[in-house]
Order: structure tokens, then C-alpha cells, then sequence
């Protein structure tokens, strides 16, 4: 059957639409697009209007894709910002209406246990894995083998991160200092992960950053899934971009511009990650928490 997988999180939304079988699924279409629905949310605990109706309006345009590919059963899950706003009701409402299916918001661990099924269905790494998911609101930890064994949500990612501490660019040292030792202090304080065989980094932070390292021409898929980063790599990353301004960062050639004002961010919580697990390196993976949400339709 043709399914379809709706991700509304709090700086991106996206849509993967794949054939499914027993034996597994085959993409179909998959689009991306930054909308920034948690805009402000970190500080006002309400989805600001404007972010809403951006928002609706992507999912509309999904809603229209899906319905000309034929799809048969869709799932649409919400994370961080609309676990965090008192208003999200509302907005699931709207995006019930325009996308045939109720957004199910879903706690961080749900979504830390969907994250590690999309990202290790192929079965491409033995061993113990820990699944790192940097969101814009929250980043997801989880562990195990052919099953997660430990699953752990910290609230912060890019867009939190950058409203508290790293909203100028280029950044001043201090800002970035301010900013790796917050991140640092939540993971310590939240997190007890367990000794792993190795580390995948899912999601937009964690591909962006691959494509900078690369030095793309323009984003490539292909070339980003199983790119190796180390933690010097991260934090060489975290550095150019704090002294990079906003213009500049737009300019790098396999960048989302929308994706731009809370890449700084990101990094940061890229490169502590890899310090939280006690890991020098990660390996980025192009199927993710989409992925995982298409798979779960087939159960």
C-alpha cells in the first residue's frame, strides 16, 4: 500500500510518502520545508499565529501531494512545540482539516523510539547503536540493538538554544561559551546513557552539518547518508559558523536559507552530543523518525 508520514517539528516540517510491503518500504516522495512553528513558544508557551499559518499552509500543499499520489493511509505526528504550547489544540485542528488525519502529538520518548526504528531498519550496523536526534525543541537519545533498550528526550535543540543564547551572528565567544555549557549542564543533569558499539546522528542538524563538511555543492542525499563526523569536525563546524554573520551562512552552497539563523544552534548541540555519549565520532543517516512512522504503519 501507499502511505504516507507527516513530521510536524518545531523548525521543519516534512513528508515522506513511500510504497509499503512486508518486506520493507520504497520511497515515493519526500519533501522538507522550514517553517519554524516554534517560534517564540520557549519563552511565550503559545504558537505565535504567524508560525501557525506558515505552517498550514505547507501542510495543505502535503495535503495535496498525497492525495495526487494516490496514498491510502497516513500518519502525522507533532513534536516538541506542540508538546510544549498551551494553543496546540488549535493548530492540530487546522492541520486535521488540510492534511485528512489528526496530528498525534507524541511524547519525546515515543519519539526517541521512532527516531531509532527509521534510522537502523536497513539493519546496516551491528552492534549496539545510540540514535541522536537534535530537533529544534528537543534532542532524543536512544540506544540499543535490533530493539531500543534506552530512550531519554532533553529539552533543547537549535531553535530553544538560539531564543536563549545565540541570537546574534556573528556570535560573540561568550554567547557560544554560554551556550555549549547550558547544553552541556542539561545533558549531564538528564541523561545516563549506556556504553554503545556507535553513534548515528538523524535529522536536519546532523545532515546540514555533514553537507558544510563536505563541502557540497549543493545538498546531496546520497552524499550526506554515511558521512562520518568527528568531534573536532563538530567543533570546527560549531566555530566557523559563530563567526560566520547571517548573510554568510545563507551563502554556503548546500544550505537550506531558512534552515540558516539556528544552524549555530544546532551545532552546538551536534558537537555536545558526541561529548554526552563519550564518543569521537558520528555516522550520519539520511532515514529517520519519517522513516520510522512510515514502518509503524505497516504493524
Amino acid at each position: 500500500m501507499r502511505v504516507a508520514a507527516i513530521d510536524i517539528g518545531t523548525n521543519t516540517v516534512r513528508l515522506l510518502v513511500v510504497d509499503a510491503t512486508t518486506a520493507g518500504i520504497t520511497e515515493v516522495a519526500k519533501e522538507v520545508t522550514v517553517t519554524r512553528l516554534g517560534h517564540g513558544v520557549d519563552s511565550t508557551g503559545v504558537l505565535d499565529a504567524a508560525a501557525v499559518a506558515r505552517t498550514i499552509e505547507v501542510l495543505g500543499r502535503y495535503g495535496s501531494i498525497m492525495g495526487d499520489l494516490g496514498v491510502t493511509v497516513r500518519r502525522a505526528i507533532a513534536t516538541s512545540a506542540s508538546r510544549d504550547a498551551k494553543n496546540a489544540a488549535e493548530f492540530q485542528q487546522a492541520a486535521e482539516s488540510v492534511l485528512g488525519v489528526h496530528p498525534e502529538v507524541i511524547d519525546g520518548e515515543a519519539e526517541a523510539h521512532l527516531s531509532f526504528r527509521g534510522a537502523i531498519h536497513n539493519g546496516w550496523r551491528a552492534g549496539v547503536t545510540l540514535v541522536i536526534d537534535p530537533g529544534g525543541g528537543s534532542t532524543e537519545f536512544v540506544a540499543g540493538a535490533a530493539a531500543p533498550a534506552y530512550a531519554r528526550s532533553v529539552d533543547i535543540g537549535s531553535v530553544r538554544l538560539t531564543e536563549r543564547h545565540l541570537g546574534q551572528h556573528p556570535a560573540d565567544p561568550a554567547s557560544v561559551a554560554a551556550a555549549r555549557d547550558h547544553v552541556r549542564n542539561l545533558f549531564a543533569a538528564e541523561l545516563e546513557l549506556p556504553a554503545v558499539d556507535q553513534l548515528v546522528g538523524v535529522a536536519g542538524t546532523f545532515c546540514s552539518l555533514a553537507a558544510m563538511h563536505l563541502e557540497l555543492d549543493g545538498y546531496n542525499r546520497d552524499a550526506v547518508d554515511g558521512t562520518v563526523l568527528c568531534g573536532h569536525d563538530l567543533a570546527r563546524l560549531t566555530d566557523r559558523l559563530a563567526a560566520m554573520s547571517l548573510e554568510e551562512i545563507i551563502a554556503v552552497p548546500s544550505m537550506d536559507p531558512r534552515r540558516a539563523p539556528v544552524m549555530l544552534g544546532g551545532a552546538v548541540v551536534a558537537e555536545e552530543s558526541l561529548i554526552a555519549a563519550g564518543h569521537h565520532a558520528v555516522t550520519v543517516s539520511e532515514s529517520d523518525i519519517l522513516n520510522g512512522v512510515a514502518l509503524s504503519l505497516l504493524d
